[in-house]
């Protein structure tokens, strides 16, 4: 047992009590248990805990049971020292051999994460119960520490069914899923009835491998027993069924449960947005407000992703005032997802802003802002910002490298990439991802700006033995076969992609007006302004030819006569998308056009000459980064 000396608990009351503790005689029995004096739980609740002890030591003598109050009094303070001055209080008071304060001690010292401190105690408690291991396994797997857990788990003459619930949820927190499920099955084995907290948790694993076989037997044995329509049982399954890739499934159950919850909407909201439905997810967004539910930091998380992939800014800026009013704002999580949403809204200086003015220094958020720097072709600011992280003690991760790589390749810097691959490997010994590998490429990969054929074909088809089903790849060579006028090889490769029923991603390009997004498609004739487009367009295309401009007719993956190639690259969606805003939009603002797929080399070259016969700003975010033109110029150069 570790002992702590004596300090001023109470300034001279500890003293005292020690000489009343010597003087008394040990036969007085402990009275029945009874409510706490008001005035104490008062004083404990307002973290009073010296005041507590002094005005109601006598009581806290006659019954040992109020140390428990005292004990938690010291964790809602934070305070280990007052902690171990009532341990030692506990021992010389004798009431260490009373299990019930021995477990409010036990627990205490686990919130603190002295868990050395913790097995000391619970070694030598004379009267364990199944309690006080429960309450150990709970503190081991607080701070990861699962074979501990495991060892205790293992030992224990008897169990209840909160041994399993908090070895089957330690095991689906830390992603040991499969080993969740097998315990999961065991308890049933030996008789006991999983309830609603088991099942969350076993759902939760079942989620983790997407395992939709294993969540259909666990909804069945939850329709059984009644547990169906318990608010957690139901959230979880709803969760498991959208994880595992049965959407509707998942919003079945929600719309069959009695109650909803806030946690009820983040999971149909999630599941939205992780099936690309991001415009479902901001309706069930708002249904969830008017509802009468506070939205909450997972929340905001999901719903500012949303954004971010829609690109909807005047929804994000919304969203962020919401997010501020909540408090959610001093979450890691959500100005993360501030950062990102402002950066993928074409609104860099927001998410610089939104990164200058939190003092946290956390991985995620830096990593967030090295990614909108490399995603605004900012490279040397990223790698700046990545010195600067160094130097401030963090360590980066996986995801800070690709940001990085990423970063560098759109930038040109070559030799900076290559220096951060090799120190991801060798100083922080990161195992690089296909990700990073991509990136390395891109880094290195002149053949597509030198039109090197034979080199595209080597690479490209190497990314299509690793994943055959990826359309990027084929487009890429098509694209390069193409340049170099062989049409053969373009055919080839389309008839690949029909073989193995790989589909080219339709190229779709959209604009915010309004907090209305306008949405246009190659040749689109759909929109109601179409005609009115189209003529613009013209117009704008032969005042660009007369400063110069001359179609790049690489970009066309069809053998078609000239006239036609014309045409085919004026109908190109962004081109559609600028002209309608520039048609709609005040001279003064700035044109943030989104698109799906990587703007073609004809596009770039055309939207330099619009910024500058129009005076405007034009920012155009494609599948691999922004491109800021200003005045016949882009920022990112020849890099893009």
């Amino acid at each position: 047992m570790v002992r702590f000396a004596c300090r001023s608990f109470v300034h001279g009351g500890l003293s005292s009590m020690h000489r009343f503790y010597s003087t008394t005689t040990r036969t007085i029995g402990y009275p029945p248990s009874k409510p706490p004096p008001d005035k104490f739980l008062h004083l404990c609740s307002d973290g009073r805990i010296t005041e507590a002890f002094r005005t109601f030591n006598l009581d806290i003598f006659l019954d040992p049971s109020l140390y428990s109050h005292l004990l938690k009094s010291c964790i809602q303070t934070h305070s280990l020292s007052l902690l171990q001055q009532l341990h030692s209080l506990i021992i010389t008071s004798g009431c260490s051999s009373t299990r019930f304060v021995t477990n409010h001690l036990l627990n205490a010292y686990l919130k603190f994460g002295q868990s050395g401190t913790a097995v000391s105690l619970f070694d030598v408690m004379p009267k364990k119960n199944i309690m006080s291991c429960n309450i150990l396994i709970g503190g081991f797997v607080q701070s990861g520490e699962l074979d501990k857990a495991r060892k205790v788990f293992d030992e224990m003459p008897e169990r209840n069914i909160a041994t399993w619930n908090a070895m089957v949820a330690g095991f689906t927190d830390f992603e040991f899923n499969e080993e969740a499920l097998r315990l999961l099955s065991e308890m049933h084995v030996l008789g006991f009835y999983p309830d609603a907290f088991t099942l969350g948790s076993a759902l939760r694993g079942c989620a983790g491998l997407k395992s939709l076989n294993s969540g259909c037997q666990i909804h069945a044995y939850a329709v059984k027993s009644g547990l169906e329509i318990n608010v957690v049982v139901g959230s979880s399954l709803a969760h498991m069924y959208i994880k595992s890739g049965s959407l509707a499934q998942g919003e079945n159950v929600i719309k069959s449960m009695p109650v909803h919850s806030v946690a009820v909407y983040n999971t149909l909201i999630t599941g939205r947005a992780q099936s690309g439905c991001n415009e479902e997810a901001l309706n069930q967004y708002h249904i969830m407000k008017i509802s009468g539910y506070k939205p909450d930091k997972i929340t905001f998380v999901t719903i500012l992703s949303s954004c971010s992939q829609l690109a909807t800014l005047g929804q994000g800026q919304q969203i962020h005032a919401e997010a501020i009013k909540s408090g959610a704002t001093s979450s890691v999580s959500v100005l993360s997802s501030l950062i990102s949403m402002y950066s993928r809204c074409g609104c860099f200086k927001d998410s610089l802003k939104s990164f200058s003015e939190t003092k946290v220094h956390d991985v995620v958020l830096w990593s967030s802002m090295i990614a909108a720097y490399g995603f605004h072709g900012m490279g040397k600011e990223a790698v700046g910002l990545f010195n600067q992280m160094e130097k401030e003690g963090l360590e980066p991760n996986d995801v800070t490298f690709l940001s990085l790589l990423y970063a560098c390749s759109h930038s040109g810097l070559k030799d900076h990439g290559i220096k951060i691959f090799d120190l991801m490997i060798e100083k922080y010994k990161l195992a690089p991802q296909l990700e990073h590998y991509t990136c390395v490429v891109d880094l290195l990969g002149t053949f597509r700006i030198y039109k090197n054929a034979d080199m595209a074909k080597r690479i490209a088809e190497e990314v299509i033995r690793v994943d055959p089903h990826d359309s990027a790849s084929y487009v890429l060579l098509s694209n390069i076969q193409a340049s170099a006028k062989q049409w053969h090889d373009v055919s080839d490769f389309r008839k690949a992609m029909r073989d193995r029923r790989v589909k080219k991603e339709p190229g779709v390009s959209w604009f915010e007006m309004k907090n209305q997004v306008h949405q246009f498609c190659m040749s689109d004739k759909s929109h109601p302004d179409s005609e009115k487009i189209q003529l613009y367009l013209k117009e704008l295309t032969a005042e660009m030819k007369l400063l110069g401009y001359k179609p790049d007719y690489g970009s066309i993956l069809h053998d078609m006569d000239l006239e036609e190639k014309e045409d085919d690259l004026v109908q190109h969606s962004e081109k559609l998308a600028i002209a309608f805003a520039l048609m709609n939009t005040p001279d003064c603002v700035p044109i943030r056009v989104m698109k799906n797929l990587r703007v073609c080399n004809d596009c770039h070259v055309a939207i330099k000459y619009i910024s500058s016969i129009k005076k405007r700003e034009i920012i155009v975010r494609d599948a691999s980064r922004f491109h800021h033109f200003r005045e016949g110029q882009c920022s990112c150069g020849d890099y893009w």
